[in-house]
């Protein structure tokens, strides 16, 4: 009787301590779901490693930039769970990786996500010579260590606003545990340091986040983001969506406080920018017709104060995951952080250029501004070329001001033509080289109908460009760029054709090495002394052109059998290559084909139709250029 309630009690607590478990991992969910991802960790932490429970636990890091776990546990996802995992954790997985710098590893996943090679170390390479500038941030005075700052925006002479997290007062946010965030304002010093720091009024700050204004161009409307009281559920998860809302500066108060007519309850619209002339009013959203996480949109501010139809900027803008806090300068640039452009980790500053009325390509700005971890909330005067950018880098979100300056490797380049010595015809198709000073080659590009190349360089160097053609005398050229950095070199090739008197072109455009006939006694193969004089002017015209590379092709007539002919051409056309081989000729630049009777230069193609002289013009070996 005493071991049967033994039983029973083992299989209560076991029970119990399957309900609570399963309990936890209810409560785990529900914290998740609600992105209360510290509290969802900690109970993560906990549970059974199902592939469940590693990727909420490995987001649950990735959200909070607590990368170096994120990684860990991304790796233990992949390594138990493999193929199963769906793709989008493979790309945080990257990012993660990215974030603590570890590109290689990053770039496997990457590359598996994008299905195409990706490159992080050489696209940093490139962009470091190509982005349009060099910055230097200095991180804005922060009156403690645990509160965050960031979105400063400009307006009046010397105002900004920002928001922060500064008023310890507010409710705790519980995805990161730091107080709600409310909008700020105060004044630049002439070092760029913010002094007289306000709050703004109770009718812009509530007990919610608001965070991002922008203001217009007289200083008295302002846009700015708030985020709902109440949550929607979308699909699985409830989500607190975030509005913009317009205000008004009367008699120096901000009042009427508004919500702009596109907001919704079901997706969020966030980080409002204004252009110059205030017609036009940038943001981003998740709104339907989104291509990722979040785009950048567009809306029309019409003369009477209402506002036209968003409009998607579009897949050159935008990716399939988020592009946020665009700012619109007063040139027109469009800077906005994106983590679906290539970069270095997290969101990364870009620029982009409006041209004709359309975004150009976006451009990185850059290492001297972006980390590997999240940039953001770029915003500039460009006057003065003095601005404010928004990082997670050193932990907490933190105001980053900088001043900028052109990029002196955009200034170091080569560029040209390539083009016939004689005729100055373009010769698109040529390839050009580029070759650093110990003959490395660093760049190579077959150049189009314009027949133009440009290679980026650096400063203090020496280079040689090289450019090459089939059947042309290829040309070096050596420069160095101690003194200057824009090097513009035309690469001005001869055909063999114009330089020799020998090679000529037949009626087919192949390029031919005329000697005088070479002679084999009957039924053999071995050079003869009047066919090796003959040869040694090809010795020494491949000599005076030691890239130039030749096909050595015998042919016989159509008497005889034919494979006999065959065989017969292919150990003469052997031996002549042997011979020029024994002369110096690298054997790498010469080819050997026997062709038989197979290509007659005449109508003498069977025995007995032809007289002896006709038969004897198909008996020949010839030379064909091949580069």
């Amino acid at each position: 009787m005493k071991k049967h309630i033994y039983i029973l009690a083992s299989l209560l607590l076991v029970s119990g301590i399957a309900l609570a478990q399963k309990g936890n991992l209810k409560r785990a969910n529900k914290l998740f779901e609600k992105r209360a991802y510290i509290e969802a960790a900690e109970i993560y932490e906990t549970e059974d490693r199902t592939q469940e429970v590693l990727q909420n636990l490995a987001d649950s890091y990735y959200f909070n930039t607590n990368l170096q776990k994120a990684v860990k546990t991304y790796r233990e996802l992949f390594v138990n769970y493999g193929d199963s995992v769906d793709v989008e954790y493979r790309f945080r997985f990257a990012q993660a990786l990215k974030g603590v710098e570890d590109y290689k590893e990053a770039d496997v996943h990457l590359s598996t996500y994008y299905n195409q090679q990706i490159n992080t170390p050489a696209f940093i390479e490139l962009n470091d010579k190509t982005t349009p500038h060099t910055f230097q941030l200095a991180q804005v005075a922060n009156e403690t260590s645990t509160n965050s700052d960031f979105g400063l925006s400009f307006y009046g002479d010397d105002q900004v606003a920002f928001a922060s997290t500064r008023n310890i007062e507010n409710p705790s946010y519980s995805w990161n545990k730091l107080p709600y965030l409310d909008l700020y304002s105060g004044n630049l010093t002439d070092d760029g340091q913010l002094e007289n720091v306000v709050p703004f009024s109770d009718e812009i700050n509530t007990n919610s986040h608001e965070s991002n204004a922008t203001f217009s161009r007289d200083g008295k409307t302002m846009y700015f983001n708030r985020t709902n009281h109440t949550r929607s559920k979308i699909e699985e998860e409830r989500i607190a969506h975030i509005q913009i809302l317009k205000a008004e500066l009367i008699d120096g108060k901000w009042t009427h406080v508004k919500e702009l007519p596109f907001n919704s309850n079901t997706y969020s619209c966030e980080h409002p920018s204004i252009s110059k002339d205030g017609k036009t009013l940038y943001f981003a959203s998740d709104m339907p017709g989104t291509m990722g996480g979040f785009d950048i949109y567009k809306v029309a501010i019409n003369d009477d104060g209402t506002y036209g139809e968003p409009e998607n900027l579009g897949a050159k803008i935008n990716t399939k995951h988020r592009e946020q806090f665009p700012y619109i300068s007063d040139l027109d640039v469009l800077y906005f952080a994106s983590d679906g452009h290539l970069g270095y980790g997290g969101l990364d500053v870009f620029r982009s250029n409006l041209v004709n009325g359309n975004f150009d390509k976006p451009v990185n700005l850059g290492s001297s501004i972006n980390s590997s971890l999240d940039d953001f909330a770029y915003s500039i005067r460009e006057k003065d070329n003095k601005g404010f950018v928004s990082s997670n880098r050193s932990g907490l979100d933190r105001l980053y001001r900088f001043g900028r300056e052109e990029n002196i490797l955009t200034k170091y380049l080569v560029e040209g033509l390539v083009q016939d010595k004689n005729n100055k015809e373009l010769l698109p198709g040529s390839l050009v080289t580029l070759f650093d000073d110990a003959g490395n080659v660093l760049q190579d590009s077959i150049v189009g109908s314009k027949a133009d190349y440009l290679f980026k360089i650096e400063p203090n160097k020496k280079y040689k460009i090289r450019g090459t053609r089939k059947a042309y005398i290829p040309q070096d050229v050596e420069f160095s760029t101690d003194g200057q950095g824009k090097h513009s070199i035309y690469l001005i090739l001869e055909s063999f054709a114009d330089a020799e008197e020998r090679v000529k072109q037949n009626e087919k455009g192949d390029i031919k090495v005329e000697l005088d006939k070479i002679y084999f006694d009957f039924n053999k193969s071995k050079i003869r002394d009047d066919a090796a004089t003959t040869l040694n002017v090809l010795v020494d015209l491949m000599k005076k052109y030691p890239t130039m590379e030749v096909e050595v092709s015998a042919h016989t007539d159509a008497r005889g059998n034919d494979q006999y002919n065959l065989d017969l051409s292919k150990r003469r056309a052997a031996s002549t290559l042997e011979y020029l081989v024994s002369k110096g000729i690298e054997r790498s630049r010469l080819k050997s084909m026997g062709y038989g009777e197979m290509q007659p230069l005449n109508e003498c193609i069977k025995e007995g139709i032809c007289k002896e002289e006709d038969y004897d013009i198909n008996r020949r070996c010839e030379f064909t250029i091949l580069n």
